[in-house]
């Protein structure tokens, strides 16, 4: 495979591996699509996070936010944390 990157990207990668940031050109892209590859794992994940949240939603099994809500939420979890704290 061959990639063109513009003259920006490569003065980039130069002076990454003139600063002994990186090895080599190659590794620069190697980490460049690592990062990708990380980033897309998070996307997915993010997504099927997203679609449980509207799955749940769609059951009935929301909660409506209001200022009053939050603070009954607030105190479920100390309560729980303090539970757990005895237990």
């Amino acid at each position: 495979m061959e990639v063109q990157l513009t003259p920006d990207q490569k003065a980039f990668v130069r002076r990454a591996v003139e600063s002994g940031r990186l090895h080599s050109e190659e590794q620069a892209v190697q980490e460049a699509l690592g990062l990708w590859e990380e980033r897309e794992r998070g996307r997915v994940a993010f997504l099927a996070t997203l679609g449980e949240a509207r799955a749940s939603l769609a059951r009935g099994e929301g909660r409506v936010i209001t200022q009053e809500s939050m603070r009954q939420l607030s105190a479920e979890v100390k309560e729980r944390g303090r539970a757990r704290l005895i237990a």
